[in-house]
């Protein structure tokens, strides 16, 4: 059974940074693809930054580039985003999420129908 554990989140003023962790269990082989995604009240879930972790190929979206980094540590099952220069409009709750088969993991933004796992968020608000 796959779960997925978010931690990290918190209040921060705009400028600032968090790093949100994603703790795995459960996943098969080496060669998954991990997905950061985010939901502000109103709007749409949208994915965030993708890792295939079985070569470290990342995509991010946009509003991500520059500022957002997605990394991994096997040795922990463990997926980060380190989240600097955070804007007002990063305010959301932020879900990890995995998947089976996602065709290119890491070379394009993947939708959410993608992935068939997800934790259960950690907000994250940014304020001041």
């Amino acid at each position: 059974q796959v779960q997925l554990v978010e931690s990290g989140g918190g209040s921060v003023q705009p400028g600032g940074s968090l790093r949100l962790s994603c703790a795995a269990s459960g996943l098969t082989g080496s060669n998954n693809c991990m997905g950061w995604f985010r939901q502000a009240p109103g709007k749409e879930r949208e994915g965030v930054a993708f890792i295939n972790t079985g070569n470290g190929v990342t995509a991010y979206a946009d509003s991500a580039k520059g500022r957002f980094t997605i990394s991994q540590d096997n040795a922990k099952n463990t997926v980060y985003l380190q989240m600097n220069s955070l804007k007002p409009e990063d305010t959301a709750m932020y879900y990890c999420a995995t998947g089976r088969g996602i065709f290119g993991c890491g070379n394009w933004l993947h939708t959410r129908a993608e992935f068939g796992y997800w934790g259960q968020g950690t907000q994250v608000t940014v304020s001041s």
